[in-house]
């Protein structure tokens, strides 16, 4: 487990010292109090600073590493894996992965990825009282798929104000139906609505 020593001129800055270097929130250390402050002899004489000892004892970052590790272990997928936090979210790339081991990764329509995704946050999230959200990428593949669904959006909508009927796309999950209203949400002509239950639920692009 990490741990630092922090000296300040209070207990409560010494603190903040420590969950800056070790980029955890309060929840995530336990704490002890070395030394309290003093002013000692005519608030001069003798002062004495505070210091704290900060043990992270819940890291999400190591929880996060360890358990999809070990997941991409069990899929006889070699592969490394690289976790950034930044605030409350997990930024995890997949790399040094072979290309024929991408696809097993990513699954259909990135589907094995978002299930991986979803289990490494219950993992994140187990006992938190801050949640943080878990985000996983391997070699950029969710930036080139959204791009390909911004294209897929823009050209669907011509289609749509062409015809003047709706226009039905495939069923999608949630964080790519997102992609898709967003992209066309200040496009003239056409507006969008999803319909369908999960996992069939689809994004329909209307002419107005």
């Amino acid at each position: 487990m990490k741990s630092v020593v922090k000296v300040s001129k209070t207990v409560e800055g010494a603190i903040k010292e420590a969950l800056e270097e070790l980029q955890v929130s309060r929840n995530d250390v336990e704490i002890v109090v070395l030394e309290e402050p003093s002013k000692g002899l005519f608030g001069l004489i003798g002062t004495k600073d505070a210091a704290v000892k900060v043990t992270v004892i819940n890291d999400p970052v190591e929880i996060a590493e360890n358990f999809l590790s070990k997941m991409l272990m069990c899929m006889n997928v070699r592969a490394n894996v690289s976790v950034k936090r930044e605030g409350s979210q997990l930024y995890i790339e997949i790399v040094d992965i072979d290309s024929s081991d991408m696809g097993i990764v990513i699954g259909k329509r990135g589907n094995t990825l978002d299930a991986m995704q979803y289990l490494v946050s219950l993992s994140v999230n187990k006992n938190r009282q801050d949640y943080i959200k878990v985000l996983i990428d391997v070699m950029g593949y969710r930036k080139k798929r959204e791009d390909t669904l911004i294209k897929l959006a823009n050209k669907m909508a011509e289609k749509s104000r062409s015809i003047r009927k709706p226009v039905k796309l495939e069923p999608m999950n949630p964080y790519e139906r997102r992609i898709i209203h967003s992209a066309l949400q200040n496009v003239s002509g056409v507006t969008t609505y999803s319909e369908g239950e999960e996992p069939y639920r689809r994004v329909v692009i209307q002419a107005k």
